[in-house]
């Protein structure tokens, strides 16, 4: 069964940091690319300009995925998981999107 709600970015449940994870997704392999963290100001960006913007929990500022690499990710579906603490972003990935120079930043297996 599915249900569907009206969205509103206020209904989102962002963490003590006012932050939510966000999974980056192959839209056409589903392979998983990388996890990053949005705010309320990086998700209103990336819908607004259709490429992945996140906050660096680091360097304390906003970053669009390629700005300095050129691999940059192409938005193609933004969804939010049953408790709304948690975003799907199924992109376009141009180029990489690990900074290590993997396809995916989840290229190590536990053993």
């Amino acid at each position: 069964m599915t249900k569907k709600a009206k969205f509103s970015l206020s209904s989102l449940k962002f963490d003590q940091q006012k932050l939510i994870p966000a999974i980056i997704q192959d839209y056409k392999t589903g392979e998983v690319l990388m996890m990053a963290y949005m705010n309320k100001e990086s998700l209103r960006r990336t819908l607004k300009s259709g490429r992945t913007c996140f906050w660096s929990r680091s360097r304390q500022e906003y970053w669009v995925k390629g700005g300095t690499s050129g691999n940059y990710q192409y938005v193609k579906s933004v969804s939010y998981d049953c408790d709304m603490d948690a975003l799907l972003v199924k992109v376009r990935q141009v180029g990489v999107a690990c900074h290590t120079g993997n396809r995916s930043c989840f290229y190590r297996k536990i053993k």
